[in-house]
């Protein structure tokens, strides 16, 4: 990398962490899991439901309970979406005339640029870790 890329990636590194700070609404339609199947080799989304409570924290639909980053119960996705490309899975999340699971529009850039992201790993044979 020369030295204007390697400022430019600093500061873009800067600006998001900025807004990696800031507090965000969590979307009352769920959230989304991306993995990756080396198998098929596609990207794989799986939709789960969350109620929000008055404070902003995702509660489980069934137990009424916070929901963890770290659980150990294993929750069952409402649908899974899989496709090879960001395009298809993308275009699964947000068009026709199923339910979308997605309400937010700060949601769904984000799940963009990670099916970007999730892509870019498929291709490369990269692991891939959400953000």
């Amino acid at each position: 990398m020369n030295q204007k890329s390697t400022q430019i990636s600093k500061d873009i590194d800067d600006i998001d962490k900025v807004y990696s700070n800031r507090f965000i609404v969590l979307d009352p339609n769920g959230y989304c899991l991306i993995k990756l199947s080396e198998n098929s080799n596609e990207i794989i989304v799986e939709h789960y439901t969350n109620t929000i409570s008055d404070s902003g924290i995702a509660l489980d639909p069934e137990t009424n309970q916070p929901i963890s980053c770290n659980e150990v119960k294993k929750r069952s996705p409402k649908k899974i979406y899989k496709g090879k490309s960001a395009k298809e899975v993308g275009i699964q999340l947000t068009e026709g005339e199923a339910e979308h699971p997605i309400s937010k529009l700060d949601h769904a850039l984000y799940l963009g640029r990670e099916l970007q992201k999730a892509e870019f790993c498929l291709i490369h044979q990269l692991p891939y870790i959400q953000d």
